[in-house]
C-alpha cells in the first residue's frame, strides 16, 4: 500500500455520501460502518482507539482534546477499519513522522481526505493566495487543525506550494503541489533545519509562535537556481518541538527550469560555442574505431 492507494480507498468511501455538513457532523461516515463514538477521559497525547465490541464498532477518543483533535481521531480510527491497517499508536503529536509506523501515517492521509474532501476543499480554497488568513479560513471552514488544512492546502494549491514538518530540528516530512513538484522541486529529508530559514530563527527563540518572512528559494529547495525570493510561513510548538512551514513563491518568481518525464532538470542548450581558430579535436582521448 502507498499514499495513492490509501486516496483511491477514501475516495471509494466517500462515494454517495452526503457530505453538505460533514464539517459539523460526521454521521454519515460512522452510519457506513455502523459504528458509534465513546468519548472517555483518557491519559494526556492518548487521542483513541477503535474496537470490535460485541460485534460493533467503537471508537473511543479523547474527551479532554479539542473538537478539531476528536474529529480528526474518529476519521483516523475509520481509517484503521476501512484500510484494514491494524493500530500502532505512540506518544507522539498529531501530524508528528518521527519513529511513526506507516500504518498510522497512511490513516492521517484517509482522515485528511474525510475532513476535507476533496471537492470541497478545491472549491473553498479556489483564488484564495497562500497566507496565514487563508489557512485559518479553511481551518474554520473545514474545522480542522493547522497542520492538517496547511498540509491539503499545499497539495492541492495551484501555485508553487510546500508544506514542511519538522522535529527536533529536522526536517522529516514535506507536501507539495503539483505546480512545483512538475518543477522537479525537491527539500532533503532527515536533513537539519536550514539555519537560514525562518522555521530556524522561530526554533531558536524556543517560543511557541507564528513567524512569516522572505528567504531565498534555495535555502530550501535543493540544487535550485539562486537570487530567488520565497515566502515562508512558519509555527513552532516549543512543547514538542515540532516545526511547520508553509513554503511558496509567486509564478513571476519562478525560476526559468524545465524538467524531463522523470522529474531531472533538463540543462539549457548554449548554443554553439564561439569558434576560436582551434579544432576540437583529436584531443587527447583515442577513439577506438
Amino acid at each position: 500500500m502507498d499514499e495513492q492507494d490509501v486516496v483511491r480507498q477514501a475516495h471509494s468511501f466517500l462515494n454517495g455520501l452526503d457530505l453538505s455538513n460533514i464539517r459539523d457532523d460526521l454521521g454519515p461516515y460512522l452510519a457506513k460502518v455502523a459504528a458509534r463514538v465513546r468519548k472517555e477521559n483518557l491519559l494526556p497525547r492518548e487521542s483513541g482507539t477503535v474496537a470490535e465490541i460485541k460485534g460493533k464498532t467503537v471508537i473511543t477518543v479523547n474527551e479532554n482534546e479539542s473538537d478539531e483533535r476528536q474529529r480528526f481521531t474518529i476519521c483516523h480510527e475509520l481509517g484503521h477499519k476501512i484500510l484494514g491497517l491494524p493500530s500502532s499508536h505512540q506518544h507522539v503529536p498529531q501530524w508528528g513522522y518521527a519513529k511513526r509506523d506507516s500504518n498510522e501515517v497512511f490513516c492521517d492521509i484517509f482522515a485528511a481526505e474525510l475532513l476535507m474532501p476533496h471537492e470541497q476543499f478545491k472549491q473553498a480554497a479556489r483564488h484564495l493566495e497562500p497566507s496565514l488568513r487563508t489557512i485559518e479560513t479553511l481551518m474554520d471552514a473545514f474545522k480542522t487543525s493547522f497542520p492538517a488544512t496547511a498540509s491539503r492546502f499545499a497539495r492541492l494549491a495551484d501555485s508553487p506550494c510546500v508544506f514542511v514538518t519538522m522535529e527536533s530540528g529536522w526536517v522529516k516530512y514535506a507536501a507539495f503541489s503539483t505546480p512545483l513538484r512538475a518543477m522537479g522541486a525537491k527539500i532533503t529529508f532527515k536533513s537539519p533545519i536550514p539555519t537560514e530559514s525562518i522555521a530556524a530563527q522561530l526554533r531558536a527563540s524556543g517560543s511557541s509562535d507564528y513567524r512569516e518572512g522572505y528567504v531565498a528559494q534555495d535555502v530550501w529547495l535543493e540544487n535550485w537556481q539562486s537570487g530567488l525570493e520565497l515566502n515562508e510561513l512558519s509555527r513552532h510548538h516549543a512543547s514538542s518541538d515540532i516545526t511547520l512551514s508553509l513554503l511558496w513563491f509567486d509564478p513571476e518568481d519562478a525560476p526559468k527550469i524545465e524538467v524531463d518525464r522523470y522529474g531531472r532538470v533538463v540543462a539549457e542548450d548554449d548554443g554553439l560555442q564561439e569558434l576560436t581558430g582551434e579544432l576540437p579535436w583529436p584531443g587527447s582521448s583515442k577513439r577506438k574505431r
